[in-house]
């Protein structure tokens, strides 16, 4: 039986979290699995955060937390410990709790990307890449990028100067890519992708100029409902190879489900 007084209790965090499929996927999964365990949906005001996370640390059997905006900064800084993913970005998708009630952080948002556009086929090395969004999801996804072997990203943000600022931080790792800070004009590139939150509503501006595309591109969207975005249906009717968000969804989930070791093998071999 699922939910008893000896369950592990996993938090999806988000402001709004309505849009979250995190807690539907992972209750699932332990539904399937016969795990006694369950993700609840929480959010708070950002203005609320400091005292939110003290009550969750002091909440002894919440074993993990799947972090979504705008908490994915605030958090990593909560932790004791990450994964180099997490630290070179300085934001995390997922923490665990150590054993000593310390929290461990990660970032899955870029292994999901990445592992999302192999599995549909889409080469990454040697490609000119535009990537519209340069917040918490989009920085682990322009360092595995480079990670990956693109020639080229051109970064287009808001705000130009955390743009700028992760520009420099990749470019220092990954010497080989090229990175510059542009505007949202995929001319000359062979990769579009939207790691923005437009396109979540319908009255969303398009995240790029899509008259500046071509057939031979390919269009990636990070947002997952819409299953088929403004951008990604305009991206087809041009005649653009697409990809969509739920891959990306998918991928993380299986690191995730290994990262908070749900079915417990750590502590049953400890």
């Amino acid at each position: 039986m699922r939910g008893t007084g000896k369950a592990d209790v996993f938090v999806m965090l988000a402001h709004p979290v309505g849009h979250a499929k995190s807690p539907g996927i992972f209750n699932d999964i332990f539904e399937q699995k016969g795990l006694d365990s369950l993700m609840v949906p929480l959010s708070c005001r950002p203005d609320d955060f400091d005292t939110f996370w003290a009550g969750i640390t002091a909440a002894e059997n919440i074993r993990g937390v799947i972090i979504s905006v705008p908490y994915k900064v605030p958090v990593y800084h909560k932790c004791a410990a990450a994964h180099d993913r997490a630290a070179r970005v300085q934001s995390a998708n997922s923490v665990r709790r150590q054993a000593d009630g310390s929290w461990y952080a990660d970032n899955f948002d870029g292994v999901g990307f990445i592992d999302g556009l192999k599995a549909g086929g889409h080469q990454i090395a040697g490609r000119r890449i535009l990537q519209v969004g340069a917040g918490g999801a989009g920085s682990s996804l322009t360092y595995c990028l480079a990670e990956e072997g693109a020639a080229e990203i051109r970064l287009a943000d808001i705000d130009r100067e955390r743009a700028q600022k992760l520009a420099t931080l990749v470019n220092k790792s990954f010497p080989h890519c090229r990175i510059e800070v542009g505007e949202p004009d995929p001319s000359g590139m062979d990769m579009a992708i939207n790691a923005t939150p437009s396109g979540l509503k319908p009255t969303d501006p398009l995240p790029m100029d899509v008259s500046r595309l071509t057939p031979e591109m390919t269009v990636v969207d990070i947002i997952m409902e819409p299953a088929e975005t403004a951008l990604l249906k305009a991206a087809k009717e041009i005649g653009c190879r697409i990809q969509p968000g739920r891959p990306m969804m998918d991928f993380q989930v299986e690191a995730m489900a290994a990262f908070f070791d749900i079915e417990r093998k750590d502590r049953r071999n400890g």
